[in-house]
């Protein structure tokens, strides 16, 4: 059956598309934190991001400022902002010193630390599949860093795991908030607040970009918003079930980017660890959604 509006699209598929925009703009904007990494901190890009996400958002803000940021939970938030802001600097990091792939990899955890995350703040208690899911994840994990860790990488690697946690906790009540917020109001929220967040920290390093230094900071910028809008509307529109699978079309972005742009070469170690991560974290994804599902009625037949 057709959508409204002429499309036959199903959902499933208008949410795929939105998640394969979500990882190209996602692809575009690593790339760029990478090549700008030897003249421009972290803290420093995820602010000149933060600005370039709401210099893009002001006029359609400006059409009706209320509807921009009216919310029933501005605590929720507030968190998003600050544990979002603190995640993005640390993930820039990451991506400025690991290959791409494997700073990639090591954020695909988020899925990963939800598990303990669940048992430790909403103390859910949770079955041997899952637990063991998470477990072969983690040690998918320690096969990542391997590599990692015997170079110079440790503190970056670090970082990554870090921001992946930190990730999670936003990431958790996703499908709830979009049930009463927009996604305009879930970006206009995280793009203001996290702009005010960003400049005490980036105020310590401050350095004005050249001209073409800021266009690429400026497209980097807006490749975040796409990136976040994206993955917003396409967790909104589709199942999760069938959106999770998509979201792992970073990693081959991230191969192919990095080899041809950065001459990464990917660790055959560590791209195991990393089919291990995706593994184990689809296994929980799926389990999770069948898990939800209402029973069936015994058959009379």
């Amino acid at each position: 059956m057709s959508q409204p509006g002429g499309s036959g699209l199903s959902r499933n598929v208008r949410g795929a598309l939105w998640m394969l925009g979500s990882a190209a703009a996602f692809t575009l904007m690593t790339t760029l934190v990478k090549y700008l990494g030897d003249g421009y901190s972290p803290a420093l890009q995820t602010f000149y991001r933060q600005a370039a996400a709401v210099i893009v958002l002001v006029p359609i803000i400006a059409r009706d400022p209320r509807a921009a940021f009216s919310t029933t939970r501005p605590g929720i938030m507030i968190y998003r902002a600050l544990v979002g802001t603190f995640s993005v600097i640390l993930a820039f990091y990451a991506y400025q010193e690991l290959p791409l792939a494997e700073a990639n990899a090591l954020s695909f955890t988020r899925t990963l630390w939800i598990v303990p995350l669940a048992v430790l703040v909403l103390r859910e208690s949770i079955g041997p599949w899952r637990l063991g899911a998470t477990i072969v994840g983690f040690l998918g994990v320690l096969l990542i860093l391997q590599p990692t860790m015997s170079g110079h990488g440790s503190l970056p690697a670090l970082a990554a795991l870090a921001s992946a946690a930190l990730f999670a906790t936003t990431i958790t009540g996703m499908k709830i908030m979009t049930r009463d917020n927009s996604v305009l109001v879930l970006t206009t929220w995280s793009a203001v607040l996290g702009l005010l967040l960003a400049a005490p920290v980036a105020a310590f390093e401050w350095q004005w970009p050249t001209w073409p230094d800021l266009a690429l900071l400026s497209i980097m910028g807006v490749a975040g918003l796409v990136a976040q809008s994206c993955y917003i509307k396409g967790m909104a529109i589709g199942d999760t079930t069938a959106m999770a699978p998509i979201d792992y079309s970073r990693l081959l972005f991230a191969l192919i980017v990095g080899f041809v742009l950065f001459q990464d070469v990917p660790d055959p170690l560590a791209m195991a660890g990393a089919a291990i991560v995706i593994a184990s974290t689809l296994f929980i994804t799926f389990r999770e959604a069948r898990l939800k599902l209402p029973k069936r009625p015994p058959s009379d037949q």
